[in-house]
């Protein structure tokens, strides 16, 4: 049995499916205007482990998440660089996906971009202003949070004050309350807009999540996900906004939140400019070891960032990836069978109780301490040690070097063996990824251009995906593509 915390109850709930239907996810995605941050690979990569976890337990799991592709950073960012705002979100929008994908974040059934729902927008404000939750103003239609009781119950906020408003609530002397959020807003010059029933504009940053995920979903769902900043007022507002529009309650059946990541004692945070980019991260350490520093904290915690993140996100998959290499997969181990069940279960235990990676990585290091003072371990052990990979995805199964400990001289020469092992290894899978010739990738990377041009975006992105599998990483700049051979040493820049 699966248990969580919800944030709106303030209590430990049974997490579970409703049947056998689908179980709806979603959790709130980017605003693309810049590269995303370690805060966005935490949460992220911590919800990416939670859905995957939920598929390891029979769930039949839709994970749903949003691209904001329209939105006033996006606009006030593409005119400072004097690009389009849809260039410039298209670009943002690659570059996130290719920092998930080297994250190995790849739980998500669908991406959904704000821009391609328009017209559910449009439908649920209309029936906002039509049941009297909405009204109209000189620069757009607003939310009138005092006509939605229950607003501010999941954060504790009534937002009716104005020093209860925060970031994304708009100043506007025409607003019934200072805590009113905007629905659509009016068409500005030199901005985009689209044509609706409500007058010429664009969505307000709420209101596309309840759009989409009443597209997908229905006015009801199973599990919300997000960062803790999200809340107030995002999360409230998309409460007040479907609740209200549909006339069912609750939204959703389950509320997660994520805790910060902290950098110079604050949240790490694209508008404070107070960040440090998931690319660059990942210029000081490996992918897998920027994945297992993320997933072994819990995912309401907060993580401090300190000077030696990078070792300390090494040093414990290091302890991982050292005890794959000292086992010794043709050893029949079958007297380990009975120490693996009971790993495993404590393992799961940990799991279902809140998703609780720190007690499930310590019955993990506990086992492997265990095999190294007495145990010997062999097949029973390897094949345990690929299970969780299914579920952790960082440990290097397929780079282990299966020593045989027979016939060393001494621990020393073993540590030497692993270390020369490992080198060995490494540079033959970079060598592999070299296999794919400039040219091929040149006219792939052409073939993607010309379908971007058409507007034919999926099976562009397909491209990409071909080009990763095969070490390439793709990059779009305002000059054009750059590309680059991804290795376990850092990226390869073209040439």
């Amino acid at each position: 049995m699966i248990t969580v915390y919800d944030t709106l109850s303030r209590t430990t709930k049974k997490l579970e499916p409703q049947g056998d239907s689908q179980f709806k996810m979603f959790v709130c995605g980017p605003t693309v205007y810049d590269y995303a941050h370690l805060g966005h690979g935490k949460n992220y990569t911590q919800f990416d482990f939670i859905a995957k976890y939920l598929r390891f337990r029979g769930f039949n799991v839709y994970y749903l998440q949003n691209i904001t592709d329209i939105e006033d950073k996006i606009i006030a960012r593409a005119k400072r660089d004097n690009v389009s705002a849809k260039d410039l979100a298209e670009q943002f929008e690659r570059s996130y996906l290719e920092d998930m994908d080297a994250l190995r974040n790849n739980a998500v059934t669908k991406y959904a971009r704000a821009t391609d729902y328009i017209e559910p927008v449009v439908n649920q404000v209309q029936r906002l202003v039509d049941r009297g939750f909405a009204y109209k103003t000189s620069d757009g239609f607003y939310f009138d949070i005092s006509r939605f009781p229950s607003y501010g119950a999941l954060s504790g906020r009534s937002g009716l004050d104005q020093e209860n408003t925060v970031s994304r609530i708009e100043i506007n002397p025409e607003k019934r309350n200072a805590g009113d959020f905007v629905l659509w807003k009016f068409r500005k010059p030199e901005e985009p807009f689209w044509p609706s029933i409500l007058g010429e504009g664009r969505p307000g940053w709420h209101i596309e999540d309840t759009a989409i995920t009443e597209h997908h979903f229905g006015p009801q769902y199973d599990l919300h996900g997000g960062g803790i900043d999200l809340i107030f007022p995002h999360h409230e507002a998309e409460i007040a906004q479907i609740e209200t529009a549909s006339g069912i309650s609750p939204m959703v059946r389950f509320w997660l939140h994520g805790g910060f990541l902290n950098i110079n004692a604050g949240k790490m945070s694209k508008s404070e400019a107070n960040f440090i980019t998931i690319r660059d991260a990942l210029q000081q350490t490996s992918s897998a070891a920027l994945r297992y520093w993320f997933i072994s904290q819990h995912y309401r915690s907060a993580i401090e960032l300190t000077d030696d993140w990078p070792a300390q996100a090494e040093g414990g998959l290091a302890r991982m990836n050292n005890f794959v290499r000292s086992i010794d997969p043709t050893y029949d181990d079958v007297q380990n069978e009975k120490t693996i069940e009971n790993v495993r279960r404590n393992v799961i235990d940990s799991l279902d109780n809140d998703f609780d990676t720190p007690g499930a990585f310590a019955s993990i290091y506990e086992f492997i301490k265990g095999q190294y003072r007495s145990g010997k371990p062999g097949r029973f052990v390897m094949a345990f040690m690929k299970e969780l990979n299914g579920l952790f995805d960082f440990i290097e199964i397929d780079q282990k070097r299966l020593l045989s400990v027979n016939g060393c001289s001494s621990q020393t020469q073993v540590e030497s063996d692993r270390r020369r092992t490992s080198t060995i290894e490494r540079d033959a899978v970079d060598q592999a990824k070299l296999t794919i010739s400039e040219d091929k990738i040149l006219r792939l990377i052409d073939e993607r251009q010309k379908l971007r041009a058409a507007r034919s975006f999926e099976a562009a992105d397909n491209i990409r995906l071909e080009l990763s599998s095969e070490g390439i990483v793709l990059e779009d700049t305002p000059s054009g593509v750059k590309w680059s051979r991804r290795s376990s040493h850092g990226r390869s820049p073209s040439p």
